[in-house]
C-alpha cells in the first residue's frame, strides 16, 4: 500500500479517530497517509481525538470544533470531530499544490505532506497532559507555505525552515485561513477576526479525505434557542440520541426510541411566525374576490407547502392524540427534505374525504426523543422527536388498508359475509389500539402494540381464521417474550377471540412476536395459535 501510494504520488488525508484513546484507525495509521487529529479554537487538543505511536510521525492536529459547514436541507451548522478537521488539512494541502503550480513546479502531493509535517508546531510541555496527543504538532499554514515557496529540503528541521519573524510559533489557528508570508506577522489578528466564519476550501480530487468512521456530531436545528447548546464536542462512545444506519441494536440501548400513532398537525409558535406565513401565502379567490390567506386552513397550507416545500421547516409539526399535541416532530439529517415532503403529503391525506382511498386516518412516527422541548403557540410545552429518515413513517389510509388486508386472505375467507366480518373485526382491532389502548409509544410494550396496528396484513391472516369460526375480538395484551435474539427486545402481542353465541366455547389466542430494539420494529416468526379456557 505504501509503495503504491508513493509510486502514484498521491496524498491520502484521514481522520485519526474519535475514541479518545491511544488507538489507531485505518487508513490513518497506514504508512504514507497523513493522519489528522482535532483541537479547539484555543489550540487545546480535544478530549476525543485519538493518538498513537504511528501518529507521532505522520499526524498533525487541526481545528475540529465548531466548524461551520453546509447543513442538509439548506443553511449551515457547526460540526465537531476529527473528520471535520480533516477537510481543513485537505484544503490546505490543495492550496499548497496550487502554490507549486504557480511556481512553475510539478504538483507533488508527497512533498506537500512532508511540508505540513515539517512545519507542524509542537505543543508546549504543559499544554496537554500527554504530549503524544499532539501528534507531530499543530497545523502551521504559514510555515508550510514558506517551505513550499522556498523549496527547502524536507530533512531540515522545523526550526531551520520556519522564519523567525513569521509569527508562526505559538499561533492558534482556528480555521483554514491562508496568509501570505509577507503578512504573516499580522496573521494572528486576522485569524481571530475571522474565527468561526471561514469555510475551508474544497479538497482536490487527488486529496480525498477518508473518514475512518461515520461521525455525526450535528446539533440539529432547534425550535427554541434556549434548548440547545452551541458546543459540539460529542464523542461516538458517549450516550447520544443520534442513531446512524451503521449502529447495531445493542448500541441503541441508551436512546429513547419512539414509535407513536396519531394524527399530524402544525403550529407556528409565535404570532410573528404565523403572520409571516399569512403574508407569504397567496390569497384565496372566492367569487372573483381575493381574500387574505388563512394559515390555519390545512388545505391552503398543504397547497402552499406543495409549491414551497422549504417553508415546511418553518412550521412546528406536531403529532396529536385526540386533538392534543403530544410531540413536536423535527426531521433532521440527510433525509430531512424527504421527510418534510412526506409530512406534507400525509397532511393532505388527512383532509381528504373519508370515503376516499387517499384518506389518512392515522400516521406512525418512528424516531428518537431528543431531550429537548418546544413551546407551542398555546403555551403548551411538548418534547421533540427527531426523525432521521423516512423509514417507518407511514400514513394509514384506512379504507384501502382494510381492503388490501382482506385481499391477502381472500382464499381463506371467500364468502362475502366472511369478508364483511373480517372488515368489521379489523376495524375494531385498529380502533381499539387507536382509542382504548392509546399511548405515547415510548416504552417497549407500547412500541410493540403500536407496530401491531401498522402490521395489519399479519393481523388480517389471524382474523380470517377466527372470524371464519364465528368468533369476535376480546382482548389485546402485550407480554415480554421468553425467547429472543441476542441484543434484541422482543414482545409477544396476543389477540384473544371469543364466541359471542357460546360462552362455554374455548377462547382462541393468536400470538405474534415483535422485536422493538431498532427504530423500526419487526415481527419474528409466524403467528401461533392455541385454545384457552380463560
Amino acid at each position: 500500500m505504501e509503495k503504491y501510494i508513493k509510486d502514484s504520488n498521491v496524498l491520502i488525508v484521514a481522520a485519526a479517530g474519535n475514541d479518545g484513546c491511544e488507538c489507531l484507525h485505518v487508513p490513518a495509521a497506514l504508512p504514507a497517509v497523513l493522519a489528522v487529529g482535532a483541537m479547539d479554537d484555543r489550540g487545546q487538543i480535544l478530549d476525543f481525538s485519538n493518538w498513537g505511536e504511528t501518529y507521532q510521525t505522520q499526524g498533525i492536529v487541526a481545528p475540529g470544533e465548531n466548524i461551520l459547514g453546509a447543513k442538509p436541507g439548506g443553511g449551515t451548522v457547526r460540526l465537531g470531530g476529527t473528520s471535520f478537521a480533516t477537510p481543513i488539512v485537505s484544503g490546505v494541502a490543495a492550496l499548497l499544490l496550487s502554490q507549486q503550480v504557480q511556481q512553475g513546479e510539478k504538483p507533488n502531493p508527497q512533498q506537500v505532506r512532508d511540508a505540513l509535517l515539517a512545519s507542524a508546531i509542537p505543543c508546549e510541555a504543559d499544554a496537554v497532559e500527554n504530549s503524544f496527543r499532539c501528534l507531530a504538532g499543530k497545523l502551521n499554514i504559514s510555515g508550510a507555505i514558506h517551505i513550499v515557496q522556498q523549496g527547502a529540503k524536507m530533512s531540515e528541521s522545523a526550526e531551520t525552515v520556519v522564519p523567525a519573524g513569521c509569527g508562526c510559533q505559538g499561533t492558534q489557528v482556528s480555521d483554514a485561513v491562508i496568509e501570505e508570508p509577507d503578512n504573516a506577522i499580522n496573521s494572528q489578528k486576522q485569524i481571530e477576526t475571522d474565527r468561526g466564519e471561514v469555510v475551508p476550501a474544497g479538497t482536490a480530487a487527488s486529496l480525498t479525505p477518508l473518514a475512518t468512521k461515520s461521525e455525526t456530531y450535528i446539533n440539529p436545528p432547534s425550535f427554541s434557542a434556549q434548548s440547545t447548546s452551541s458546543r459540539q464536542t460529542a464523542m461516538p462512545h458517549q450516550s447520544s440520541n443520534f442513531v446512524t444506519a451503521s449502529q447495531a441494536p445493542s448500541e441503541l440501548a441508551g436512546s429513547n426510541l419512539v414509535y407513536a400513532l396519531g394524527t399530524l398537525g402544525y403550529d407556528f409558535g409565535t404570532e410573528a411566525r404565523r403572520d409571516s406565513f399569512k403574508q407569504l401565502m397567496p390569497g384565496l379567490s372566492i367569487d372573483n374576490t381575493i381574500v387574505p390567506a388563512n394559515p390555519y386552513d390545512a388545505r391552503q397550507m398543504v397547497d402552499y407547502l406543495g409549491a414551497n416545500l422549504s417553508e415546511a421547516k418553518a412550521l412546528i409539526w406536531t403529532l396529536n392524540l385526540e386533538l392534543t399535541p403530544i410531540y413536536a416532530i423535527e426531521p433532521v439529517g440527510a433525509f430531512a427534505r424527504d421527510v418534510y415532503a412526506i409530512l406534507q403529503e400525509l397532511l393532505g391525506g388527512q383532509i381528504a374525504a373519508e370515503a376516499s382511498n387517499d384518506y389518512v386516518e392515522r400516521v406512525s412516527i418512528p424516531g428518537v426523543l431528543s431531550g429537548r422541548t418546544v413551546k407551542l403557540f398555546s403555551g403548551q410545552v411538548v418534547p421533540v422527536v427527531e426523525i432521521y429518515n423516512a423509514r417507518g413513517l407511514y400514513g394509514w389510509k384506512i379504507n384501502s388498508l382494510v381492503n388490501a388486508a382482506i385481499d391477502t386472505v381472500r382464499t381463506q375467507a371467500s364468502q362475502a359475509t366472511e369478508n364483511e366480518a373480517i372488515r368489521r373485526t379489523l376495524r375494531s382491532f385498529l380502533n381499539r389500539i387507536y382509542y382504548d389502548l392509546r399511548n405515547l409509544g415510548t416504552t417497549s410494550q407500547d412500541r410493540a402494540l403500536n407496530f401491531s396496528a401498522t402490521n395489519a396484513f399479519q393481523a388480517a391472516s389471524t382474523f380470517a381464521q377466527a372470524v371464519g369460526a364465528g368468533m369476535e375480538l376480546d382482548s389485546i395484551t402485550v407480554e415480554k417474550s421468553p425467547f429472543c435474539r441476542l441484543d434484541s427486545d422482543c414482545w409477544d402481542v396476543k389477540l384473544k377471540f371469543f364466541d359471542p353465541e357460546n360462552s362455554r366455547r374455548a377462547k382462541k389466542v393468536y400470538r405474534f412476536t415483535i422485536d422493538v430494539s431498532d427504530i423500526i420494529p419487526v415481527t419474528l416468526g409466524e403467528v401461533r395459535t392455541w385454545a384457552t379456557s380463560y
